[in-house]
């Protein structure tokens, strides 16, 4: 007589599902050194593996030169990109002393207006205004050292995601076979099922977002060019990539945009920056994304959100870059494991996408 098999009660599975859940990032949050520019280095040998699998094929290297050829692909292009933003960057600090005193002198205007418009008395908001503006513009060579340090870190940070990347691309068939191997031989089937989707969305939802980022910044760039704003390819270029960042991105871009541009113009010039980067936000949110990136990574908004406080809460700003591309990643492999199918199901926002869950819980 076979054995009667014994199932859990509902609290102790939840109970150990939670266990797992605080032990997991628990680990996160120990091993962010080395995860980090991991997973990064992980994104970034998903998209570089058709380059590496076209050298192989078609020039006919070796795995180790196809592998390092591609990191150099991404090394002059990632490179390309940060001179752009450097001579932009250079040029602002070459106008150090005309920003300082445009600041003080646009602090004064406003005074001033806000003084003939609401009738308030503006000596003690003046001398307050001056002793801040003094205090900001005084601590400038202190924000400029702790940027240089800021970007010494980021280089080595950097180098590690390209040290990752190499290795991930070299020994991905070693990995590949570890994986198959771990979960045996009769889970192959869903294993090369999960790992292909993986890499087929991930691809295409990268490729979008970057897509999606040259077109916000170019439409950025000029609409700042017929403003008349100084400065106007760096603000554009800010736009563009901080609005990779779902929901936080866009306040981040508004705050600076509008901070550069009452230092180098005047208010009603910053009020209009301000209405162009909410209005290009509102067009590329509703109509843009949805066209280029679609809907590849189908998370719902409350799960994406949360998702990214998270991410900034463990591990800074990375953290918000990668917590949609990690959270996908687990939506793919939850909806291939037939236990694992409500997590799915809860991270998802398309109904549509998840009909069969939607019928067996009768949800329209």
């Amino acid at each position: 007589m076979p054995a009667k098999k014994i199932i859990a009660p509902f609290y102790e599975r939840l109970a150990l599902t939670l266990l797992g859940f605080l032990a997991l990032g628990y680990l996160i949050i120990v091993g962010k050194d080395i995860l980090d520019p991991l997973i990064f280095g992980f994104i970034f040998a998903i998209l570089l593996l058709p380059v590496s699998n076209f050298l192989e094929k078609k020039l006919h290297l070796p795995r180790s030169m196809s592998s390092l050829a591609s990191i150099l692909l991404l090394v002059a292009l990632v490179g390309g990109i940060l001179y752009l933003v450097g001579s932009q960057i250079s040029n602002l600090a070459n106008d150090w002393p005309m920003l300082k005193s445009q600041v003080s002198q646009s602090i004064h205007d406003l005074q001033s207006w806000v003084q003939s418009a609401f009738h308030i008395n503006a000596a003690k908001q003046l001398k307050y205004v001056d002793d801040a503006s003094k205090k900001i513009m005084e601590s400038g060579t202190d924000v400029v050292s702790t940027a240089f340090g800021a970007i010494s870190s980021l280089m080595i940070f950097y180098v590690f995601i390209m040290i990752f990347t190499f290795f991930i691309l070299l020994y991905r068939r070693l990995l590949l076979r570890f994986i198959i191997w771990v979960f045996r031989d009769e889970n192959s089937a869903v294993v090369m099922d999960i790992v292909e989707n993986v890499q087929s969305i991930m691809r295409q939802y990268i490729l979008g977002l970057l897509l999606e980022m040259f077109i916000v910044a170019s439409v950025a760039i000029t609409v700042f060019l017929l403003i008349g704003i100084k400065y106007a390819a760096l603000l554009g270029i800010i736009v563009g990539l901080f609005n990779i960042i779902p929901y936080i991105g866009i306040f981040t871009a508004l705050l600076l945009s509008t901070i550069i541009t009452f230092a180098t113009g005047n208010i009603g010039k910053t009020v209009t920056v301000a209405v162009s980067v909410i209005v290009i936000h509102a067009v590329d949110a509703n109509f843009l994304l949805p066209t280029i990136v679609g809907s590849k990574v189908r998370l719902n908004a409350l799960i994406s959100f949360i998702g990214i406080i998270l991410g900034e809460m463990i591990w800074g700003l990375s953290g918000m870059f990668l917590s949609i591309p990690v959270i996908a990643i687990f939506k793919i492999i939850f909806d291939r494991i037939e236990s694992l199918k409500p997590w799915g199901y809860l991270l998802g926002g398309d109904y549509e996408s998840n009909k069969k869950a939607a019928e067996k819980l009768k949800v329209e």
